[in-house]
């Protein structure tokens, strides 16, 4: 049978380096393959920089044109869509990309070639701040650096508690160095909560900015005085671990628990940490669910039936370790469930406890579209890719 060969967009990112390692591991396992052993499915990566449209898409001209690639794959930005969906659509073969989920999908950038295997963050955010508006009440404070702000978190957090019946909600985006990217100073924000004490704070820091952030609230006079809910990227354990002995509370949402005692998700993190020989996690789960659907599909690929492969990605979803999932904007990518939970750390663990689960909600949403009209710019790296 003919090997599947996969070009895949690679971008730099300094907060998870081996991001793409997990990824291709995860997805080869999904498949039920040996990732060391394995030849029906050759990955060929190409670094794409910061993974901004123009390195891109040429790193996709060069997969798809010079090696022949039969899939396009890689971590992407949904900004670099308008430049890939003629490069793939001309070659007549189809996108699978991975995605963080920083932005939700614009209804008016989608194509018949190009499928998603999207983490979806934006859904735990919304889901977040409907349960903080319930819980803790109106007027709630929001803070994020400049780089987190040019995403669709906050926003997709401030949906999720207007849609709770918020009629206000505060926004503090940190003051930017362009001297020293990774500074952070708080001294106005505190000084700001301090002035107008909010019922809590939402706060959204990616890599070790989050840690930091934790560190001075762990600090401040506010901790355990003023509710702090985080984005799940500062509630993974490998970001706590950090932190842990702070004994810390806070509150998060998360789409994919690994302590979830399913079938389903005992088994990937069985077969992942056996053949990774490292913890699971979230670049993994996301390969992992790829596979899940590619075994299916590899023998369709194999026989070079790309039109088979569209029509079954366009209307296939999987039940994985995080229920189910599918990978063309049309059938909405999957409605994740969220698991509000409450977090304390001490030295020798952290403890989550789950308070409430938020249904996941469609991205072509009315609710959505105020986002794509009024937030035009933004940043055009995949998130977490500095």
């Amino acid at each position: 049978m003919k090997q599947l060969n996969i070009g895949f967009l690679t971008p730099y990112s300094g907060i998870y380096p081996f991001y793409s390692a997990h990824l291709i591991t995860g997805w080869m396992l999904g498949m039920g393959l040996d990732p060391t052993r394995q030849r029906a499915v050759q990955v060929m990566p190409e670094f794409t920089n910061a993974g901004g449209p123009i390195p891109t898409t040429e790193a996709a001209k060069k997969l798809m044109f010079f090696n022949q690639s039969d899939v396009l794959s890689g971590l992407i930005s949904y900004k670099s869509l308008p430049s890939l969906i003629p490069v793939v659509e001309a070659q007549r073969r189809l996108g699978f990309f991975f995605d963080m989920g920083e932005l939700i999908p614009d209804p008016s950038r989608t194509s018949a070639d190009i499928f998603f295997a999207s983490h979806q963050i934006w859904q735990s955010e919304y889901a977040l701040g409907r349960w903080a508006q319930k819980c803790f009440g109106n007027a709630g404070h929001l803070v994020m650096p400049l780089y987190e702000s040019g995403y669709h978190l906050g926003l997709a957090f401030q949906q999720g508690a207007l849609k709770a019946g918020a009629q206000e909600l505060r926004v503090s985006v940190l003051p930017n160095n362009p001297a020293d990217p990774g500074a952070m100073d708080l001294t106005e924000f505190f000084a700001e909560i301090e002035r107008n004490p909010p019922p809590y704070v939402h706060a959204i820091f990616g890599g070790n900015m989050g840690t930091r952030f934790l560190h001075a609230w762990k600090e401040s006079r506010f901790h355990k005085v003023i509710p702090l809910t985080v984005v799940e990227t500062m509630a993974y354990e490998d970001i706590l671990e950090d932190v842990k002995h702070l004994d810390i509370e806070i509150y998060s949402a998360l789409t994919w628990l690994k302590e979830d005692e399913s079938k389903a998700n005992k088994l990937f993190v069985k077969t992942f940490e056996s053949k990774a020989q490292q913890p699971a996690n979230i670049y993994g789960l996301m390969g992992y669910e790829a596979g899940l659907v590619w075994k299916e599909l590899l023998p369709y690929a194999q026989q070079g039936d790309w039109e088979k492969v569209k029509a079954q990605l366009r209307i296939n979803t999987i039940r994985g370790p995080r229920g189910e999932k599918g990978f063309h904007p049309s059938n909405g990518l999957g409605l994740p469930v969220s698991n509000i939970i409450k977090l304390n750390t001490t030295t020798q663990k952290i403890n989550k406890i789950i308070l409430d689960q938020g249904e996941g909600v469609r991205h072509d949403d009315a609710g959505f579209q105020i986002i794509h009209q009024e937030n035009v710019s933004g940043w055009l790296n995949p998130f977490l890719c500095i």
